[in-house]
């Protein structure tokens, strides 16, 4: 029986009803990175007024601040199936967030850093685990670590960049939002990194020169010599819109020239390459709010240009996703949004059109629920699936919640449909 009513999620509240200078102010109350948590939370909680009995009616949430609201994902197009890859009780090195994975062979994935449970405890996680495929199954194993350096500091949110001559680069990271920048690390990979045992798997540590103080930026190959690497950010700067082109092989950064709209400084984006350039997906911008951009920096003959990839329907904001690209098709996983009645599943962008499809996970068969935020995930081509590792995250009032298993994705029909 009431004349008015209006809601809106505290989301929305806070970018629409308070002031920015006052945003601004309780963003610069302390030093805080877990945007993940912080948004999720606020979409689960909302401003209701209501009015009865007033001429003319009243009520303080006017339409005109809020903005258009969605429904959920523009387009469902079905969804993928998620399964266990491991039991729970084989994984307990994996459930951690901040972390990152790469496929050291097409049977080895190592996963490293991020926050999770280590002796019997939740901390930074200082050790590194595998996952070993054997007999069409996949095992974990903790790797035994050769010449330690004490400078790895169980490191969040870095990035790893394997290399084709059995190395890896590791860029970047933190230990706290007020302690980032610890540098580049070599990890390589001798043959018993494909030794059938997990727990046999030893990886030889090598430290290389200090260069940088960025974190949460992302690296990915350009060509067989340079990583790209873009945005970010620092103590200092919220996010960060500059790059380099490094040298692998001597750590220098190249000039080499770039044309074309400079993208919107972000974190926690996504980065791959694609025909000789790089794909950049997502992510969080100044503003605390989350990006829908998809850019492509493209080769040309003479260096790089940057262009945006128009999606259609648009591609809806999110940050915190993993993404791959397979046969001109590129994939986003996951993530968070500010769409208060779903979370990210799965986005299928075809990168010859445009079309954006997106898909819901179906993970009745797991331990509910599965977080798909601060997760890593790789690519198996051969095999046409997606192994997400890890996810989730720590909340003050509701504690922290670690995705028990790592799962298997496949996604043989949605990429042979399309």
């Amino acid at each position: 029986g009431w004349t008015e009513c209006s809601v809106m999620d505290m989301n929305e509240f806070f970018t629409r009803c308070t002031p920015e200078d006052e945003q601004r102010r309780v963003q610069a109350l302390e030093p805080f990175d877990e945007y993940e948590e912080w948004h999720l939370k606020c979409s689960h909680y909302f401003v209701l007024t209501a009015s009865k009995g007033m001429e003319p009616s009243w009520t303080p949430l006017l339409p005109n601040m809020t903005a258009p609201r969605s429904s959920g994902p523009a387009r469902v197009a079905g969804s993928v199936t998620a399964a266990a890859c491991t039991p729970p009780s084989e994984a307990l090195g994996l459930r951690r967030y901040g972390h990152r994975s790469t496929l050291i062979n097409p049977n080895v994935v190592l996963t490293t850093g991020g926050f999770g449970e280590e002796d019997g405890q939740h901390c930074r996680v200082r050790n590194f685990h595998v996952l070993i495929k054997q007999a069409g199954s996949w095992k974990a194993g903790c790797v035994r670590k050769e010449n330690p350096d004490e400078r790895w500091g169980g490191r969040l949110y870095h990035t790893v960049s394997c290399l084709s001559d059995g190395r890896a680069l590791v860029i970047g990271g933190r230990t706290s939002p007020s302690r980032a920048g610890l540098g580049m690390l070599w990890l390589k990979f001798p043959e018993t990194c494909s030794a059938s045992d997990p727990d046999d798997t030893i990886l030889a540590f090598v430290t290389c020169q200090i260069l940088t103080s960025l974190f949460t930026w992302l690296s990915f190959s350009v060509g067989e010599k340079y990583l790209f690497v873009y945005g970010g950010r620092s103590v200092a700067e919220p996010v960060l819109g500059d790059w380099c082109f490094l040298h692998t092989r001597e750590l220098s950064c190249a000039v080499i020239p770039v044309e074309g709209p400079v993208p919107e400084g972000r974190h926690s984006h996504s980065a791959c390459s694609w025909k000789g350039g790089v794909l950049i997906a997502g992510g969080l911008g100044a503003a605390e709010q989350p990006l829908g951009s998809i850019c492509f920096l493209r080769e040309l003959g003479h260096g790089f240009q940057w262009q945006t990839v128009e999606t259609h329907p648009p591609l809806i904001p999110r940050y915190s996703h993993t993404a791959h690209v397979h046969d001109g098709k590129l994939l986003l996983v996951g993530g968070v949004w500010l769409q208060p009645c779903a979370v990210p599943g799965l986005a299928l962008i075809h990168l010859a059109t445009g079309l954006c499809l997106d898909y819901t996970i179906n993970s009745e068969h797991l331990e509910w629920p599965l977080m798909l935020h601060n997760h890593s995930s790789v690519l198996l081509p051969d095999e046409e699936e997606l192994l997400i590792i890890g996810g989730g995250g720590n909340c003050f009032s509701f504690g922290t919640h670690l995705n028990p298993e790592p799962v298997i994705l496949s996604l043989s029909n949605i990429l042979s449909s399309h």
